[in-house]
C-alpha cells in the first residue's frame, strides 16, 4: 500500500497518533474544507483494511505494575526456532518476539514487577522451553520512543 499513501493519508494517520479516539468530523476540521468526514472515514477504512493501521487501546504496562522491562536475547537449538517463537509469544509477559540475526535466534520484551521476577522468568519459563539454548538480558531503564509512537517516513507519500 505504500505507492497509494498521499499527504491526505499521513495527516490522517498523524492525527489518529496523537489521538486514536478522535472521530472522523474532527480529523476532517483540521485537515481543513479539501477533504470531508465521508472522506476521512473512507481512508481510515482503506488504512485499517490493508494493515497501515490497526486502531485498539495501547496499555501501559508501568501504570498497572509491571515497571520494569527486559529485552532478551534467546539463541535457539537448530530447528525449532518457530515453535520457540510461538511458544515465547503465548505468554502473557512477553510483548514483544521477532527472529533477529546477530547475537542471538530470537528478540524478545519481557515486562516484569521487580528485577527479581524478570530474572526469574528468564530463568524458569523461558530456559526451560525445549529448544532455548541460552538467554541474554538487559535490562531496559527508559524508552524514548516506543512502536506505537512511529510515524510514517515523509519520503513514503
Amino acid at each position: 500500500m505504500k505507492d497509494g499513501l498521499d499527504s491526505v493519508d499521513l495527516q490522517i494517520v498523524d492525527l489518529l497518533l496523537r489521538n486514536g479516539r478522535a472521530s472522523c468530523a474532527e480529523i476532517a476540521r483540521h485537515l481543513g474544507a479539501a477533504v470531508s468526514e465521508r472522506s476521512v472515514r473512507y481512508r481510515i477504512e482503506r488504512l485499517r483494511r490493508s494493515g497501515v493501521i490497526h486502531i485498539g487501546a495501547v496499555v501501559n504496562p508501568q501504570t498497572v505494575g509491571f515497571p520494569v522491562v527486559g529485552d532478551v536475547l534467546v539463541e535457539v537449538a537448530p530447528g525449532q526456532l518457530r515453535l520457540v517463537a510461538e511458544q515465547l509469544a503465548g505468554i502473557e509477559n512477553v510483548s514483544y518476539v521477532a527472529a533477529s540475526a546477530g547475537d542471538g535466534d530470537l528478540s524478545i520484551q519481557v515486562y516484569a514487577r521487580d528485577n527479581s521476577e524478570l530474572l526469574q522468568f528468564v530463568d524458569e519459563a523461558v530456559g526451560r522451553i525445549e529448544g532455548v539454548l541460552h538467554t541474554r538480558t538487559a535490562l531496559v531503564r527508559w524508552k524514548i520512543k516506543d512502536v506505537y509512537e512511529w510515524r510514517i517516513p515523509r519520503e513514503a507519500d
